[in-house]
């Protein structure tokens, strides 16, 4: 008789997903074992993307193996682009299915919102800890949903920035942000005045149109593009692209889901995995691009220490 599978709920997540530090390393080898191809042991396609055109909405399944990790998983995700002001549904909702892979059981049904948020902020400080100017002071996040919450909680723990700014297509939205979090932001009225001078830019919107110009990024910063998950959705323009060194979580995914590398043409340098790995250089001198889209490798690596967290009761 198969055992129930286990609920872990978003409290449930939040608990045993606690520390980056605990994280980043083990997001770390999983991202070189992707890199490496066949010799490591992971298998993850392209993200599997259903529109759900009458509602403006997709849901994406995301399945991977790592055979380093011994672990199986399956994230689904819906994200939509428009949420109306009576909604009180976030624009992108997640679960994660956590297999044994020795036979196929499901081990545990967990909230995969929390996963999303802390592994997404986690994979671009680890871009961020390798491409970074060396001498980085300014930290901007153009955004304040979820993911610039989870993204400057990482980047408080692992960085020290001596100035943070924020901007927000809705500036209360950015106040509240500035007032939510710890320490003290700084809220902008324009992206020009967000990023300029900034070391290191996080964008975390959803835009669909360019709104971070090449013509405002200091020369050598490092930009962290997190947004535009689809092949017809910008957040960067073509100048910021052509000028910048080019960083993937996958080569492949970004050549079928990023609009920004898709639609400016511009030519991927490397994997992240592969500057983890040392097989690629990281070209902190110059300005540079991380294009992350989220990987399954990613989701399962954290899928996996929570419910080990959680089945050991600490």
């Amino acid at each position: 008789m198969s055992s129930v599978p286990a609920f872990l709920s978003a409290e449930d997540v939040r608990a045993h997903l606690r520390s980056s530090s605990v994280l980043i390393p083990l997001l770390e080898a999983a991202l070189a074992n992707f890199s490496s191809g066949p010799d490591g042991g992971v298998v993850q396609p392209v993200r599997a993307v259903v529109p759900v055109a009458k509602h403006r909405g997709f849901l994406g399944v995301m399945p991977a193996y790592s055979a380093a990790e011994d672990a199986l998983t399956t994230k689904l995700v819906t994200f939509y682009e428009d949420r109306s002001t009576t909604s009180t549904a976030p624009s992108h909702q997640a679960t994660v299915l956590l297999f044994e892979p020795s036979n196929g059981s499901l081990l545990a049904v967990m909230d995969g919102n929390v996963i999303t948020a802390k592994r997404t902020a986690a994979v671009s400080a680890i871009a961020t800890k390798f491409l970074k100017p060396p001498s980085s002071e300014v930290l901007c996040i153009l955004g304040a949903g979820v993911q610039a919450y989870s993204h400057y909680e990482v980047f408080a723990e692992q960085f020290s920035f001596n100035e943070v700014r924020i901007w927000n297509r809705t500036r209360e939205n950015a106040e509240k942000f500035a007032n939510t979090v710890q320490g003290e932001i700084k809220v902008c009225s324009s992206v020009q005045e967000a990023v300029t001078g900034a070391d290191v830019i996080i964008t975390v919107t959803m835009a669909t149109e360019p709104i971070l110009f090449g013509e405002w990024v200091k020369p050598g910063a490092h930009v962290n593009a997190i947004g535009a998950s689809r092949p017809d959705w910008r957040e960067l323009d073509d100048e910021l692209m052509s000028q910048a060194v080019l960083y993937v979580d996958s080569r492949e995914a970004a050549l079928k889901e990023s609009g920004d590398v898709l639609l400016s043409g511009a030519e991927i340098f490397a994997e992240l995995g592969e500057v983890v790995k040392g097989v690629k250089p990281a070209e902190c001198e110059k300005t540079t691009v991380f294009k992350s889209l989220g990987m399954a490798v990613e989701d399962m690596v954290a899928a996996k220490l929570v419910y080990e967290s959680w089945s050991s009761g600490k």
